[in-house]
């Protein structure tokens, strides 16, 4: 493992090459232990993904930013019960302001269904993309990103279970299969100096998050109540965990508060977020660690009341997607404002990432 000696120089970077090769290196879960448990965030270089895609994922999302609006706007979010496709610019919030950033949600390609009154509601975030037709690569390259990083985020995942003294498939039915979300980020700059929000501070809400920057600066890390820079490191992805694995360690490993700073005006910056979380489906219990490890965990709870931490990985989802998009929420899902169950009592949004 390479690793800064302090954060505020540089993310520690670790090798996952060795590991995707020969699951019992010990080296590599060693370091992922140390590391996820004290900081949160973490570079991950050996992955495997190679650098053509890379090239072209980036390429192909400034194209699609450069389309026309009326392109855009072809495939506009509110067009979709499920809430993918593509956020006009300033239409999320974070902790009542508005993120400078649009943006294009990609989730696992599933036929357009609907649930009963009896089955869960959650069942309404599954369903088919919307793909821009004006850029037909988009959908080509931005597929096999998730397709390829996928086998990566189940290594990882395996190698937080024996990190945390379990079998390697310890998660496999929880994310079998995963549910996935890519978002294509575009961050430009505010009207004033003052407005530099490209998302406010939050913690990401599920299992894994993968990260690919652009070579433009913005990223920032919260370390003993200030926020840090991570710059880009070529090749590399930054990775961190959400909430769900906080409350599922009770609190051993870290669900890190982070932000993005908006680019100086007339500048672009392209980030690709891949969240590779638990299916629907699951409701996660906190496992029992090993003696050891169980005496340096603070627990994962969420200490905010108005934004409880749920056990069902579909309820937490559904909820994050009402608060983040409510506009999607009053175009589809008004009978779920109206039960109540769903109140949106305030703007914070969580997990929707640089």
């Amino acid at each position: 493992m390479s690793r800064t000696s302090e954060i505020d120089t540089a993310l520690p970077v670790l090798d996952i090459g060795p590991f995707l090769t020969n699951q019992h290196s010990s080296q590599f879960v060693d370091d992922l232990r140390s590391v996820v448990h004290q900081v949160g965030f973490f570079h991950i270089v050996g992955h495997g993904i190679d650098d053509d895609l890379i090239a072209s994922a980036h390429r192909v999302a400034r194209q699609f930013f450069a389309l026309p609006e009326s392109d855009r706007l072809a495939i506009e979010n509110v067009k979709s019960a499920q809430f993918r496709g593509y956020t006009r610019f300033g239409h999320e919030h974070t902790n009542g302001r508005m993120d400078l950033r649009d943006q294009v949600d990609i989730g696992r390609e599933l036929p357009a269904s609907w649930p009963a009154d009896d089955e869960p509601a959650w069942l309404r975030l599954r369903g088919p993309n919307l793909w821009p037709a004006a850029l037909p690569e988009f959908r080509t390259v931005m597929t096999e990103w998730t397709e390829r990083l996928e086998p990566v985020a189940h290594a990882l995942l395996q190698a937080m279970a024996l990190a945390l003294g379990q079998p390697a498939d310890r998660f496999a039915d929880q994310v079998n299969p995963p549910e996935i979300l890519l978002k294509v980020i575009r961050y430009l700059a505010g009207d004033s100096a003052a407005d530099r929000q490209g998302v406010g501070a939050h913690r990401d809400t599920g299992f894994l998050t993968f990260l690919h920057q652009d070579g433009v600066e913005g990223l920032q890390v919260e370390h003993d109540g200030s926020f840090v820079d991570v710059p880009p490191l070529p090749r590399a992805f930054v990775i961190n965990i959400g909430e769900m694995f906080q409350l599922l360690t009770r609190g051993y490993f870290k669900a890190t508060v982070h932000r993005v700073v908006s680019p100086p005006p007339g500048v672009e910056r392209i980030s690709l977020a891949y969240f590779f979380n638990p299916k629907l489906e699951a409701t996660l219990t906190p496992i029992d660690l090993p003696p050891d490890l169980a005496v340096a965990a603070t627990g994962g709870e969420s200490a905010d009341p108005d934004n409880p931490i749920l056990a069902n990985y579909g309820d937490n989802s559904l909820k994050v997607r009402l608060r983040a998009h409510p506009d999607v929420a009053e175009a589809h899902h008004r009978d779920l404002l109206a039960s109540g169950k769903w109140t949106i009592t305030s703007t914070t949004k969580q997990g929707a990432k640089r």
